[in-house]
């Protein structure tokens, strides 16, 4: 029986034939290069045979190994600017001439700062090592002289036969169905054929005895094509048979039905999905490009600084020892900790992401760049499983003067019931109503039937019976056991017609090539002989079938299709155009049905002409196309329906929030240019007041001159284009299209291949400077995710590709909000803040370096020495700066309801050249007041300065964190009161700087009390009247 039918495949790549566990392709480490690709010669379960080294079935996410580890994550940190400087810093105290105080001073902030840094590249690296194992490892059956073997993932090799388990049985010997989303992001079912020549072989066993290999085309990305034959040698005479991409099984592709035996063609990194997905790159956050930008400016700032000092020397002695000793001694003025509070501020964020309770299952995966979530400009996403769920829902049957929405399927039922009863039950039902009601009620009655019954025929949906426990599949099948029928079709919507009609009493049963069997309501059986089928095309958008009613003999022309195509078949009427007009609008799948009655003498007319025009050389598609045309025409309409592909929970409030945070929301679909259309009005991607421009399919530079023109002539209009017209308009017009596309509200990409998504992600950052933000979930969005500057992963049915390959994964779409309006924002304000309040602090103590020295003639001698210059950016500062990481201006409840507050942060302005300035002037304002308060105040206890001064300093910057925070948290108090404790503890300890009998009398006190009012209250005053006078947007929300 159909049941043990065993499939030869040529299959391409056995990395993934599984039911469910999907597995993502690699982007292959740099290392393994990718060579040359040859055609190839494949014996069949014979990997030995090879001619040639092919990949290992292997995938590799790690960024470095064993060896590469240490080396390479120095070499990452010290290629910045930043962190080289203070390399050199640190050699140069091995100098004597330049060595100022302990070497301490200088190696143990460095040494933290690269401590911290490989401990985190390390836990990413293990769990990346990890994941991959564990998909290296996954168990595969294998064909071999020994019966069948276990074998491993990554010991699959070239030419081995390989067993992939059924799904379901197949019906059709010797076929199966494949679902190829992961790829292409199609999500119907695709037929698969064996060949020919081995489905005669009594066992699978014997593919190991007969001579026979594949030769195969040289691996490329091309996932719709395959050119290859297959030869047998020890027959007599040898067969050839020609192999296409119907008999291949791609990698990270699901089958659903039969056993299949395959032949392994491709490993490793010549699969399919690896070759259309590209490498990642190494992201780096904005935020740390403008940082960086900054501390050039700091680091310029010293170079003066020095120099000046020197220039007011005279140059005198060896002045250039001179510069070098006070580029050392300003150090400070480019602060070390500032990497360190930075990077442990993420990790700090990225611990809040994965905490937070109302976007549970939230992953961070690149802890490097939660700021990029704050400022996003643009959002791409797919459709398929991260807007939609992919599951077919039936909405509604519209007969022209009646509709019937979900809620009223029981009268569709109710009337299907009586139109069987009244066959056999002569009385028929009176429904208590006069003649007259009774007629009409009929009618509409006869109505309803004919339309449930011709949506019940006219279709591709084949009923396939499994075993569950109770029953076993044969019993299954005979007795059309309900509870193991499984439908099984190319298309979704297919299937949810089908079930439909099975929910309201008229039940698909049975199908093969040339019949169908239907079950009334009442459990009668109702045959039909299919006499033709008229499959579904892209140009033609119907699909027809010719039936028999065994019972009556009466034969009927059942069509179905699109509205456009279908309004000039049917015949005249008055309300096709308006109701599948209102349709649409609501986001449903439209279809037209509709029935021809035909006479024995018109059939058989009919089928002479057809097998005629099927028989000619010369045009036999048109001639083909012109018979079935005869036949469709004055066709009766019967119904409407209306399908809807189901949105994700609360896309549209998502997609809401979004725009109205000024973000653009691209959608890039794999997908046909319809459903993608309805989806977009469907999700309010395209709001109900929104013209849609349809950009017409373009094949030349003139066309998509025109096309062009006439869509620059639309105003506020959202834009939907194939990938195809895509193609040729940025070939031609790549600045044109980019600079109308931007101004769009929307656009829609739909048939768009992985690489093409990923470079419509590069075009939009090269051409707007703007940041961008991915979001998909099947292996064809990596590589998209991959190239945006934030890759967020949906978690969907579509496996963990996707949401393994991405910054950020999250379970639904929904969180997405969350995730930028809450956490994006607040981490790009908290770090902006932090950021400039650390080159606060070490501006603050370079000022003060730099007014002692001018004091002192311009000496090069350090204010502070040795454990006060380590212990003021750390033990004493360190936690009051870092509790700036719990600031935030707003209630996260606030931040969502109100996502204009989101705009601001679009152009940058946290951190930006202003702000930087004014922290700047705010230091050295600060700066000189201590320093000379100090001087002036303790003209005679100059031995006492260092104590003053720090105190001060230290007071200083623990007021002007509690006047930067805007919302207090308990452990910012905490973090206050240790540091101030830390301090007054320590300088028991500090007796060689600072004298501890002197900071116990009255006169210390009162002058630090004067010297820290001075140089903060100002400040305080003007933080109130800013807020009195000119208050910021959020403020006006929180009061």
């Amino acid at each position: 029986g159909p049941k043990n039918v065993h499939v030869h495949i040529s299959y391409r790549s056995v990395i993934l034939i599984e039911s469910q566990s999907k597995k993502r392709c690699c982007p292959w480490s740099r290392c393994c290069g990718m060579g040359d690709f040859r055609p190839r010669t494949v014996w069949l379960g014979h990997p030995e045979k090879r001619e040639q080294r092919y990949p290992r079935n292997v995938i590799n996410n790690q960024k470095y190994n064993f060896f590469t580890f240490l080396p390479g994550v120095l070499f990452n940190q010290f290629k910045y600017f930043f962190n080289l400087y203070f390399l050199l810093l640190a050699c140069s105290q091995f100098v004597n001439e330049l060595r100022l105080g302990a070497l301490y001073t200088y190696w143990v902030p460095l040494g933290f700062v690269l401590i911290i840094t490989i401990m985190r590249e390390a836990v990413e690296e293990i769990r990346c090592y990890c994941r991959d194992k564990e998909v290296n490892s996954q168990i595969y059956s294998k064909l071999s002289t020994r019966g069948t073997v276990k074998v491993k993932s990554s010991g699959i090799q070239v030419g081995d036969l390989i067993i992939v388990e059924k799904f379901f049985s197949s019906l059709i010997p010797g076929s199966c169905f494949l679902r190829t989303d992961q790829l292409d992001g199609e999500t119907d079912w695709k037929l698969r054929l064996p060949v020919a020549c081995t489905q005669r072989l009594p066992t699978a066993a014997d593919l190991l005895q007969i001579r026979s290999y594949v030769y195969a085309e040289e691996p490329n990305i091309d996932i719709h094509n395959f050119i290859g034959t297959f030869t047998r040698e020890d027959g007599d005479p040898p067969v050839n048979e020609s192999l296409s991409i119907e008999n291949t099984l791609w990698a990270s592709t699901v089958i659903a039905s039969g056993t299949v035996v395959g032949v392994v063609i491709y490993t490793g990194k010549e699969l399919r999905s690896v070759m259309n997905t590209s490498n990642p790159r190494h992201k780096v956050g904005l935020f740390d490009l403008e940082v960086n930008c900054l501390t050039k400016i700091l680091f310029g700032a010293l170079v003066v600084v020095s120099l000046v000092m020197v220039a007011l020397q005279h140059f005198a002695g060896r002045w250039y020892l001179q510069i070098f000793r006070f580029l050392l001694l300003f150090s400070n003025i480019v602060p070390i900790s500032l990497r360190v509070n930075l990077d442990m501020g993420k990790m700090v964020f990225s611990w809040m992401i994965r905490r937070d309770s109302k976007i549970p299952g939230t992953v961070v995966r690149a802890s490097t760049i939660p700021e990029q979530l704050g400022r996003i400009s643009y959002l791409l996403t797919d459709k398929t499983g991260t807007l939609t769920q992919n599951e077919m829902v039936f909405r509604r049957l519209h007969l022209g003067t009646v509709a019937y929405g979900m809620d009223s399927m029981d009268e569709v039922q109710s009337h299907v019931f009586s139109a069987y009863t009244q066959w056999w039950q002569k009385s028929g039902h009176s429904y208590f109503l006069s003649p007259a009601a009774t007629k009409v009620r009929k009618t509409i009655s006869s109505r309803v039937h004919e339309a449930v019954k011709a949506i019940a025929l006219v279709h591709c949906v084949t009923p396939v019976y499994e075993a569950n426990g109770v029953t076993d599949q044969a019993e299954a099948e005979q007795h059309y056991e309900d509870t193991c029928r499984v439908y099984q079709a190319a298309s979704p919507d297919e299937v949810s017609l089908v079930q439909w009609t099975e929910s309201v009493g008229l039940t698909l049963v049975g199908r093969d090539h040339n019949s169908m069997q239907l079950r009334t309501p009442s459990g009668q059986i109702l045959n039909f002989t299919i006499l033709q089928i008229f499959p579904f095309t892209y140009e033609s958008k119907r699909m027809g079938i010719i039936v028999r009613d065994e019972s009556t003999g009466e034969i009927s022309f059942y069509m179905k299709g699109a509205d456009v195509v279908m309004a000039g078949i049917v015949q005249y009427n008055d309300w096709l155009e308006e109701e599948c007009g209102n349709m649409a609008r609501e986001g449903l799948r439209v279809l037209v049905v509709s029935k021809k009655s035909l006479t024995e003498e018109q059939y058989q007319d009919f089928e002479a002409r057809y097998i005629q025009a099927k028989l000619s050389v010369h045009d036999r598609s048109l001639k083909v196309a012109t018979v079935i045309e005869s036949l469709e025409m004055e066709m009766e309409l019967l119904c409407l329906t209306g399908v809807e592909d189901q949105l994700q929970a609360d896309v549209r409030p998502t997609l809401e929030i979004l725009r109205n945070a000024g973000i653009k929301v691209w959608m890039l679909t794999g997908d046909k240019l319809e459903t993608a259309t309805c989806t977009a009005k469907n999700a309010h991607l395209v709001t109900r007041n929104q013209d849609i421009h349809i950009f017409r399919s373009v094949t030349t530079r003139g066309e998509a001159h025109l096309e062009l023109n006439a869509f620059r002539r639309k105003h506020d209009c959202a834009l939907v284009i194939s990938g195809d017209s895509l193609e040729v308009c940025l070939k031609f017009y790549e600045y044109e299209f980019m600079e109308l596309a931007c101004q769009c509200p929307a656009v829609v990409c739909c048939r768009c291949a992985p690489t093409q998504k990923a470079q419509i992600v590069r075009l939009l950052q090269e051409r707007t400077g703007k940041l961008t933000c991915a979001v998909g979930d099947g292996g064809n969005d990596v590589s998209m995710i991959q190239e945006a500057d934030c890759g967020v992963g949906v978690e969907g049915k579509e496996g963990k590709q996707a949401s393994l390959a991405a910054d950020f994964s999250v379970t639904q779409f929904k969180h997405l909000g969350r995730l930028l309006m809450v956490h994006g924002r607040n981490s790009y304000k908290r770090s902006a803040g932090l950021s400039q309040f650390v080159i606060h602090r070490s501006l603050c103590i370079s000022t003060m370096q730099a007014v002692f020295s001018s004091v002192f003639y311009f000496a090069s001698v350090p204010l502070y020495q040795g454990f006060l210059i380590i212990g003021y950016s750390t033990i004493y500062t360190m936690f009051p700066v870092f509790s700036l990481v719990l600031d935030k201006d707003v209630k996260s409840e606030v931040a969502m309801l109100y996502p204009e507050l989101y705009k601001d942060l679009l152009k940058g302005r946290p951190l930006s050249f202003k702000t930087f300035l004014i922290w700047v002037l705010i230091s050295i304002y600060q700066g000189s007041i201590i320093m000379y308060g100090a001087l002036l105040l303790f003209e005679s206890e100059f031995v006492h300065i260092v104590a003053i001064s720090f105190t001060s300093l230290i007071l200083t910057e623990l007021l002007m964190v509690a006047l930067t925070i805007q919302t207090w948290h308990w452990l910012m108090i905490v973090a206050e009161l240790l540091s101030l404790a830390c301090y007054i503890a320590s300088l028991v300890f500090l007796h060689e700087f600072i004298d501890v009998y002197f900071i116990a009398t009255l006169s210390f006190l009162w002058k630090v009390t004067v010297i820290t009012l001075v140089s903060c209250l100002p400040l305080y005053i003007l933080k109130y009247l800013r807020r009195r006078f000119s208050p910021p947007n959020y403020s006006k929300l929180t009061s």
